[in-house]
């Protein structure tokens, strides 16, 4: 592995910002941080940041696909793909994420990303499965194929986690489907991050799995109940209960400019969680695109299915990031939370990831004040080079 080092920037380390920082990096860890220069003997390459920002690459907790490729296609190739682009959009870790579809077809899945080899360093790194279905509510399907949808089963859910290896670290399900709180209590115990989506979930029934650990809502706003004056639903409960973390999918499409502002007043960044929901069609062209066997047209960043149901998104997430920036009064730490720091702790994997401190994962990425990107590093590698200097 090579040794880098990078001076004369500005560093959004864990505790504080160095206003004149280098960082070292080394055999793929954070060798060093100083607000002082710091040695350069031994390292292979100097990177001169030019009073750039450096900041933790960010994490994306949701998503199917890019360039291409599908979790669900089952393929080395696949995988491959996804890890290989997304450092262009500043991401470094990620979880594949299954759609609803026949048990036989998601266990292909689960066992492609356990066999999956992260063979070279220069690319975002797989941390694991999201579960996205199938226990989920046939009222709130939206783009997950309704003949697949069943309730929650433990027994599957365990045969799925030995096949994964034990990979799947999120797993999204309607928790007024798990009557007896058994699959609740199975999951608080494994330790699984257990996310609300595609739910009829009432405020109500919401406060009562909240308390029983289901701390997270998956992609706030879409396939839930909103806010109505006689129940704030799931979305209320959002805004009203602390411990209840939010995936939001920051593209103007599945929530408006509007309500990105209030999400983001009424929850901000202790709590939000930004994530693409990205579909194959992502740095593409438009066209049709498949999502979980059925037909997706995609047009001007948007991508529906032929009844007209939002399918995922074309979302970067350095363009989540500018949306954020663009509408509300988010800063620079507001958004390490967001791309960071929150989906690291949600992953259980904040002591390797998620911040910039000594020993952890050098995952960096280099930016200007206008959020190009300069660098992007996996593991101590440049994954990508922007345009700029």
């Amino acid at each position: 592995m090579s040794t880098t080092l990078i001076y004369n920037a500005i560093i959004y380390t864990e505790d504080t910002v160095l206003e004149q920082g280098a960082i070292l990096l080394k055999d793929g860890k954070i060798d060093a941080v100083s607000n002082l220069e710091i040695s350069s003997k031994n390292a292979e390459n100097m990177i001169n940041a030019n009073g750039k920002m450096i900041i933790p690459g960010f994490i994306d907790g949701h998503i199917h696909g890019a360039y291409g490729a599908d979790v669900m296609d089952g393929t080395y190739e696949a995988l491959d793909i996804m890890a290989t682009k997304l450092p262009q959009e500043g991401t470094t870790s990620f979880l594949a994420t299954t759609i609803t579809q026949s048990p036989d077809q998601i266990t292909k899945a689960l066992q492609n990303v356990a066999n999956y080899l992260h063979r070279k360093k220069n690319t975002a790194e797989i941390i694991g499965v999201h579960l996205e279905g199938p226990f989920i509510a046939k009222e709130k399907a939206g783009a997950q194929p309704e003949e697949y949808i069943m309730p929650p089963d433990i027994d599957l859910f365990e045969a799925w986690q030995k096949e994964a290896q034990g990979l799947i670290k999120t797993v999204t399900f309607a928790p007024e489907l798990d009557t007896t709180g058994e699959f609740i209590e199975y999951l608080n115990r494994q330790s699984i991050n257990m996310s609300a989506g595609h739910t009829n979930a009432s405020f109500s029934d919401m406060k009562n799995v909240t308390e029983l650990g289901v701390t997270q809502l998956t992609h706030l706003c879409n396939a839930m109940n909103g806010i109505h004056h006689r129940d704030i639903g799931a979305v209320g409960a959002a805004f009203m209960l602390d411990p209840l973390y939010a995936e939001i999918i920051a593209d103007k499409v599945h929530v408006s400019a509007e309500m990105l502002k209030m999400a983001y007043q009424m929850i901000g960044s202790d709590r939000l969680l930004l994530i693409t929901d990205a579909m194959r069609a992502k740095g593409l062209a438009n066209g049709n695109y498949d999502l979980g066997g059925q037909r997706v047209t995609v047009d001007n960043n948007t991508a529906i299915l032929e009844d007209g149901t939002l399918a995922g998104s074309t979302l970067k997430m350095i363009d989540a990031v500018k949306n954020m920036l663009e509408l509300t009064n988010a800063d620079t730490k507001d958004i390490i939370k967001m791309t960071a720091v929150n989906p690291a702790k949600r992953m259980n994997i904040f002591s390797r990831k998620g911040s910039i401190k000594a020993g952890k994962d050098a995952d960096i990425l280099v930016v200007n004040n206008q959020w190009e990107i300069a660098y992007t590093f996996c593991h101590g590698e440049i994954a990508y080079r922007g345009e700029i200097r």
